[in-house]
């Protein structure tokens, strides 16, 4: 999001200003550090005064590098109507982001796995940019589902498709990674035709 400063004057200058800093962040991340305003401003090159007029805290600098910020959606600009494709098409593009960006991914586990500040308890990783991807991949659903029904469904599929379900694949049930996304993928379709077949969770039964 964009500050008040961002939005008067010299506007592709502080674009690139705000890229420089979002950028550096990301690398401070990547190294599983939790970078301050400060931290970003020295890499990036950026003046200390320069950097707060953008992140006025080391929470707007976490929200703003967490990467899956960096896309609003997945589908393509003409999507299929099938929700399985669509679901198929999201998923692909979701896991491949977790996988490309892990270490910064599993940085932004670690924070919201720690202990609950109130400035911390909207870092996107819990506000769920993914539950609005996938709920997009299904709105096809929406008239055929309950309205219930599909939201249960859209966190099932969460729940098994993100930064967590890759921790636990690989870590623990020690997969390699790409056969981890490949059972994400597979995951997601199994709870689709689940939701389809008449057995959704008992939660989403009228």
């Amino acid at each position: 999001m964009s500050t008040a400063y961002e939005t008067h004057g010299r506007r592709a200058q502080k674009r690139r200003t705000r890229e420089a800093l979002t950028a550096a962040a990301r690398e401070l991340i990547a190294t599983g550090d939790t970078p301050t305003v400060e931290a970003a401003a020295a890499a990036a090159a950026v003046s200390r005064t320069t950097a707060y007029r953008y992140f006025p805290n080391q929470h707007a600098l976490l929200a703003a590098a967490h990467p899956e910020t960096v896309a609003t959606s997945l589908l393509p600009p003409e999507p299929p109507d099938d929700p399985a494709q669509r679901l198929g098409m999201v998923v692909a593009a979701f896991t491949r982001i977790v996988l490309d960006t892990e270490a910064q991914q599993r940085t932004m586990l670690r924070l919201s796995l720690e202990a609950d500040p109130p400035e911390h308890t909207d870092l996107p990783l819990r506000q769920g940019r993914a539950i609005g991807w996938i709920e997009e991949a299904l709105a096809p659903l929406h008239g055929q589902l309950p309205e219930k029904t599909v939201h249960q469904l859209v966190l099932a599929i969460r729940s098994a498709t993100g930064v967590e379900a890759l921790v636990w694949l690989t870590d623990v049930a020690g997969l390699a990674r790409e056969d981890a996304i490949e059972l994400m993928a597979w995951t997601a379709q199994a709870l689709l035709r689940a939701a389809m077949t008449g057995f959704p969770p008992a939660g989403a039964r009228p």
